[in-house]
């Protein structure tokens, strides 16, 4: 494969992995690069509605919406050979985004072990913490490693044996309060040093905003400045974070991406 791949996983359901997949996806064909997205969520099939949302937007009122082709992979006996012959075809693309299900599955683990960049984005809570570390209750101290990070470095550890290249794991912290408040400190504190332990990048994400859920029926992102009639403060503010997101996640792009 020559295509740079980027797997958006975590077992957590309303983490904004969709919103994310879609974003970036979005960023990349803008940006002219050659993109797909794969979903192997086929039965709520979230990033996938929304490019289709895009497609039928841009039909309607006769605009250039750049987007990623997309495809959907159902879990099953025959999901991880379907997966690995739609990497095999789209191995001609600059990326595939693959937006995985918010459950563990053989499926998602495959794509996992494939990853060239490894995205979990997580709620800023010790609720959605408790994926990858445990905390003790009285000091917030990380304790151990969680399942989840044991599941990524067996994912690293089958990467490394099967292709030779290393893994880019991001966690991203959404839903970030604006305060700085006791249980955002905790939480920085605690990604810190259970980052250093097991090897992952920690970057701000996307904070609670309501201007992400109402771009899902139009399918635009907020990218798309010229779509938007109704462009606020509020945008300008998700904007900014979107494209420190972008920045951060340093894909092999060679070029700016959400200028």
């Amino acid at each position: 494969m020559s295509a740079h791949l980027i797997v958006m996983a975590n077992e957590k359901g309303g983490t904004g992995k969709s919103t994310t997949a879609v974003h970036v996806g979005v960023a990349l064909a803008l940006a002219g690069l050659r993109t797909a997205l794969i979903d192997l969520d086929s039965r709520q099939r979230t990033s996938t509605r929304y490019l289709e949302n895009r497609w039928l937007h841009a039909q309607r009122h006769g605009l250039t919406l750049p987007a990623p082709d997309v495809a959907v992979v159902e879990d099953g006996n025959n999901g991880e050979a379907e997966l690995a012959q739609r990497l095999q075809q789209a191995s001609t693309l600059d990326f595939i985004i693959i937006d995985s299900p918010g459950r563990d599955s053989a499926l998602a683990r495959a794509a996992m072990a494939r990853a060239d960049t490894l995205v979990t984005p997580i709620n800023d809570s010790f609720v959605d913490f408790d994926l990858i570390g445990e905390v003790d209750g009285e000091s917030f101290e990380v304790t151990k490693p969680s399942f989840y990070a044991e599941l990524v470095w067996q994912a690293r550890t089958r990467r490394a044996r099967e292709q030779g290249r290393p893994m880019d794991w991001v966690v991203i912290r959404n839903r970030l309060s604006a305060l700085d408040a006791r249980n955002k400190q905790r939480m920085g504190a605690a990604l810190d040093t259970l980052s250093k332990r097991v090897g992952f990048r920690v970057l701000p994400g996307l904070s609670e905003r309501v201007i992400f859920r109402e771009f899902f029926p139009r399918g635009l992102t907020l990218l798309d400045r010229a779509a938007l009639s109704d462009f606020s403060l509020s945008h300008v503010a998700a904007r900014s974070e979107l494209r420190a997101l972008l920045i951060g996640l340093n894909l092999p792009c060679g070029i700016e991406l959400a200028a």
